[in-house]
């Protein structure tokens, strides 16, 4: 089995490291908040001290970053002098970033990868928190048909489906289209919600008419925003994520940027991004992005 380096232990990235310890490889860990590496040093992970300690001797590096910026610092190093994976990896070392990120710097960093002899894919992923526990993840692959090929046979580990969106930077393209549905669909999902209770509806029976109806979506069937209504919803356990709201602002931030960069018209999108905002402005960050629900459940702050 490979060696794995896995840099960026996060919500998403500690259960990704766990799953492929699992199926047998060798995985070293860093991350710059120490406690989080620690957490998988029982699971038979190797500690890292440093990124030079990280990626010695690995054949694979997986990066889970939260934003661009990360992954250009941590591939090319940054303007205080800090050295990037490429001039630290040893030859042949295969390297997937599995961030959400812009789509120019997953192409920055694979244009440099391929300068330097290397294989980049950018490879976001989709499924939350639940997904990356039970290894059933979407990875939305970009990159050349190699890296595809390569990068399938790591990322079996920890995720159902695996797609080839196409070439460098797609894959974080394909995924911010995603995830811009997934904004939209999921406070218009909040908004009929309300809409209901507020007219004498059961939440419960009307989401069971909505499911077997032309309203029917992701969020009814998997992950509804109404509080009592899906046990193992995050709606039920207080909005603890999951997928935070503020990751749902950045990433509904990177579908205005690519919207701006094709002059392409999403005003459903920019609608979701200001609800996004306008709503993590009342201290709500940091709890999963169905709390969207309370927004319009908060009569006195939106009346």
């Amino acid at each position: 089995m490979s060696t794995i380096a896995f840099i960026g232990l996060g919500n998403m990235g500690n259960p990704m490291a766990q799953n492929l310890l699992k199926a047998g490889c060798t995985v070293r860990v860093y991350d710059l908040n120490t406690e989080a590496a620690k957490k998988l040093e029982s699971h038979g992970a190797f500690i890292a001290s440093s990124p030079e300690e990280v990626v010695k001797g690995v054949d694979i590096v997986i990066t889970m970053l939260p934003a661009g910026e990360h992954v250009r610092a941590v591939y090319l190093g940054d303007h205080h002098g800090g050295v990037g994976l490429l001039n630290l990896v040893d030859d042949d070392t295969f390297l997937i970033d599995s961030s959400t990120i812009d789509p120019e710097s997953a192409r920055i960093v694979a244009a440099e990868a391929a300068k330097n002899g290397f294989e980049f894919v950018d490879a976001p992923v989709s499924g939350g928190v639940a997904g990356a526990q039970a290894a059933t993840l979407t990875f939305i692959v970009g990159g050349t048909d190699s890296g595809f090929e390569k990068a399938q046979e790591t990322l079996k580990h920890v995720g159902k489906n695996i797609f080839h969106a196409g070439k460098a930077g797609d894959g974080q393209m394909a995924k911010i289209c995603n995830n811009l549905m997934l904004g939209i669909l999921m406070s218009g999902t909040c908004e009929a919600l309300s809409l209901g209770i507020d007219n004498g509806l059961d939440p419960k029976v009307l989401s069971d008419i909505m499911l077997q109806s032309s309203g029917r979506n992701w969020a009814l069937e998997l992950y509804n925003p109404c509080p009592g209504v899906m046990d193992k919803a995050p709606a039920s356990n207080a909005y603890q994520p999951g997928f935070m709201s503020k990751l749902m602002l950045k990433d509904l931030g990177l579908g205005m940027d690519a919207a701006l960069h094709s002059q392409s018209a999403i005003p459903m999108g920019a609608l979701a991004r200001n609800l996004y905002a306008l709503h993590n402005a009342k201290g709500n960050e940091l709890l999963d992005f169905s709390s969207m629900f309370e927004f319009y459940r908060d009569k006195k702050t939106n009346n």
